[in-house]
């Protein structure tokens, strides 16, 4: 009996304890998981999704509407993904994919109770929508839509997908949780307004994530540099909330417990003003947690109460466990519960105690989250750590500020702007340290994603900790590092500079777009299209020098030539534009005018024949003809064969050429037919149009002599540019083609009196 009485008893120890845990939770969290996807893929709603149903649906908003990043197109279209629950639907009769009727539902099914057409249920869905009338939507408000039913990842959870293509209606204002926070976050815009413009933008992003505003270079700056972090709602934004609200409670001498209520009720005013939507609540979770660990020492406890938090929180919402910003913020907090008091400690030893903490908790952040960079992109983010530490002293103050003007604005807008200003200068610190960071040679580098990507991970650390192990080994480490990072950052440039000495023309790596610059002198260049984004033509021109642009042409209004419009005339002064004489289309035509107006600069259509002599480069328009009708069939064919079109040369000092260049924009078949029948010169280089799609006439091709050719196309761009047929009829022609998405900004240089071509590389 006792060898039975041992047998069946229960096996104690932490050991057995923790496997008895982890089994608890991983049956409750499968449990809910079971349920969730029996939800979502039964019912009536996964019915019509299977059958792509047009229906007409009430939906309750559950998080902001999510501007969705437009990669490419002719024209400016605002579309949206927006995280919503779906309560009533309706399919539309006689539309193309309705079910037909299979009688009422009996009561009690878990599913809906149908009355008519109409169907009760309560699902969350995801709506793909665009058209106006999104972007200020609330969560918690009630809207009816038109769309179409589509199918979902049930790895989501969700439903079904809703593509939505007209305006919303709106059945019912927000909550007054939700009202409060859209009035706080409209109060914190308007009075960021007095700020820099790349510090308007990113203020509301580092208080309360709000990034509507926040330029796309900066963006793009913030990811380089692995801060991109501070843009969205996080456990560390309420740590600096609360420990603001404990300092202040200290001062006033409160106790303990009244402290700690004090600063549970700042978090929970803060998570009002960055709206209480899900991931904010799970920020709100991982924020407590950190924060409340780190202040008393106790990280165990803050281990053991980040664990439960997880639980909780999967429990809640089990997809949450597929997401990765749910992933990097657990990580995150753990890294900064377990490495960061540790290295705090022995750090401390040698310099003070505050400033091993400031160099800690990023670094400790950054460790931990670093496996679940290398899954997700495949790159290793080299100067993420000291950005973080150069950009972190700047944040607190910010948020602390920010989040001060927000609840004033309501008040007072003036004492709300007196705040920002002191803000607006940590937030221009912090730009500051994005741009230098991202400019690096070797910001990130290249690394094997996915799990092999991991495995390398694992192994690099466990070399690296076996070349650590001794002090000796360490030093002879820290010097050959040492060394690398003098090659990189000093060497490496000095070897390999861009731009090249003397450069005459570049194509401007701005994705599915063209972007051009022709130096007229020292930091001046006409520019000739921007691009589809501000950011990157921006940039390109930054790294040129290009402070002066005396002239600017804008062959077509298509956006991936005029989109970049406000990057070029960032802090730049431009004398003039040349625009084509077609105004299709007519929105992105009005948005150009109306910038150029808002800036004072002249906009001319020129005809054929106009002529510019800016030093050694003469420019000369060939094309269009104002008063030749529209060619083409389709708005978009009519405006690309109304591109202006450029014939550029280049003269030494005593006036002989040294090299041309037809710069021809996004002419097709039709214009190139025309032209080539008008007489085309003979030149040395030749921007293909249309970035080389398939539209192109072999007869223009052969005609400009050209000897080599450039083609601005995007990496990936799904308009299959460059067409291959086009490629192999330049080849054939003898031309050497030269590709910005293979090659990066491509330079036009005069070596021997001759022309050559001098690709950057990726």
């Amino acid at each position: 009996m006792g060898g039975a009485d041992r047998v069946g008893r229960v096996p104690r120890g932490p050991v057995a304890g923790t496997a008895l845990a982890a089994l608890a939770c991983g049956a409750a969290t499968a449990a809910v998981v079971a349920v969730k996807v029996h939800t979502v893929g039964t019912g009536p709603v996964a019915e019509l999704a299977a059958r792509h149903a047009t229906v007409v649906a009430e939906v309750e908003i559950g998080d902001d509407p999510r501007a969705r990043p437009q990669r490419g197109g002719l024209t400016r279209r605002e579309s949206f993904v927006v995280e919503a629950r779906m309560l009533a639907v309706q399919p539309v009769t006689g539309a193309a994919g309705a079910p037909p009727s299979s009688g009422p539902r009996p009561p009690g099914d878990g599913h809906a109770v149908e009355t008519g057409g109409r169907v009760r249920v309560d699902v969350p869905v995801v709506l793909l929508a665009s058209g106006d009338g999104w972007r200020a939507l609330l969560p918690s408000q009630r809207i009816r839509v038109r769309g179409r039913l589509g199918t979902s990842d049930r790895g989501d959870l969700t439903a079904a997908v809703l593509l939505v293509r007209e305006p919303p209606e709106v059945l019912s204002g927000p909550s007054a949780p939700q009202r409060v926070a859209g009035e706080l976050r409209a109060g914190l815009r308007e009075a960021s307004d007095v700020l820099s413009e790349g510090a308007r933008g990113l203020l509301p992003g580092l208080v309360i994530g709000d990034v509507s505003r926040l330029d796309e270079e900066i963006k793009e700056n913030f990811v380089a540099a692995g801060l991109s972090h501070l843009t969205a709602v996080s456990g560390a934004n309420l740590a600096f909330i609360a420990g603001a609200a404990l300092m202040i409670a200290r001062l006033l001498g409160l106790p303990l417990p009244v402290r700690a209520i004090v600063a549970v009720v700042a978090m929970a005013g803060f998570a009002v003003v960055a709206r209480p939507s899900p991931s904010v609540i799970r920020a709100l979770a991982m924020g407590i947690v950190a924060a409340l660990a780190l202040g008393t020492g106790r990280t165990r406890d803050g281990v053991a109460a980040l664990s439960a938090t997880v639980l909780g929180l999967i429990l809640f919402n089990p997809g949450l466990a597929r997401q990765y910003g749910f992933a990097l913020s657990v990580f995150a907090t753990g890294g900064i519960l377990v490495l960061a008091p540790r290295w705090r400690d022995r750090m401390a030893s040698r310099m003070p105690r505050w400033m091993a903490e400031a160099i800690a908790v990023p670094a400790a952040a950054q460790v931990a989250v670093t496996p679940l960079l290398v899954l997700m992109s495949g790159q290793l983010g080299l100067v993420a750590i000291p950005a973080n530490l150069l950009a972190g002293p700047a944040v607190a103050p910010a948020t602390l500020l920010g989040f001060g003007a927000a609840i004033v604005a309501p008040v007072s807008m003036a004492a709300a702007q007196l705040l920002v200003r002191p803000a607006g200068l940590a937030a221009d610190w912090i730009i500051a340290v994005a741009e230098r960071a991202a400019a690096l040679p070797a910001a990130t580098i290249d690394w094997p994603g996915g799990v092999p990507g991991l495995a390398l991970l694992a192994v690099a650390v466990v070399v690296g900790r076996l070349l650590l192990w001794r002090r000796l080994r360490r030093y002879v480490l820290a010097v050959l590092l040492a060394g690398a990072l003098v090659v990189v950052l000093v060497i490496g440039p000095a070897t390999s500079p861009w731009p090249p000495p003397g450069w005459l023309l570049v194509a401007c790596d701005v994705g599915q777009g063209d972007g051009l610059a022709l130096s007229t002198g020292p930091g001046s260049a006409v520019v000739i299209d921007t691009g589809p984004k501000p950011g990157l033509a921006n940039r390109c021109l930054r790294d040129l020098g290009v402070t002066r642009v005396p002239l600017l042409f804008l062959s077509h209004p298509h956006l991936d030539h005029v989109g970049g419009l406000t990057g070029v005339l960032r802090g730049r002064s431009v004398g003039a534009a040349v625009v084509s004489p077609g105004r299709v289309p007519a929105s992105e035509s009005a948005r150009v005018s109306a910038e150029l107006r808002a800036r004072r600069i002249p906009e001319w259509v020129v005809p054929p024949g106009g002529r510019w002599r800016f030093g050694p480069v003469e420019l000369t328009v060939i094309a269009p003809d104002p008063d030749t009708p529209g060619e083409g069939s389709g708005e978009g064919a009519i405006a690309n064969n109304a591109s202006v079109v450029l014939l550029v040369r280049w003269l030494d000092p005593r006036g002989s050429p040294m090299g041309s260049a037809l710069l021809a924009g996004d002419l097709e078949t039709e214009a190139q037919a025309r032209l080539r029948r008008q007489g085309i010169p003979r030149v040395d280089l030749l921007k293909v149009p249309h970035h080389g799609s398939l539209r192109q006439d072999p007869a223009f091709l052969a005609d400009t002599r050209a000897g080599a050719a450039l083609i601005s196309v995007g990496a990936g761009n799904d308009y299959g540019h460059p067409a291959p047929l086009t490629m192999t009829r330049l080849h054939l022609l003898g031309m050497r083609t030269y590709r910005t998405d293979v090659s990066g900004d491509i330079a036009v240089v005069e070596r021997g009196g001759r022309l050559a071509v001098v690709p950057r590389g990726r």
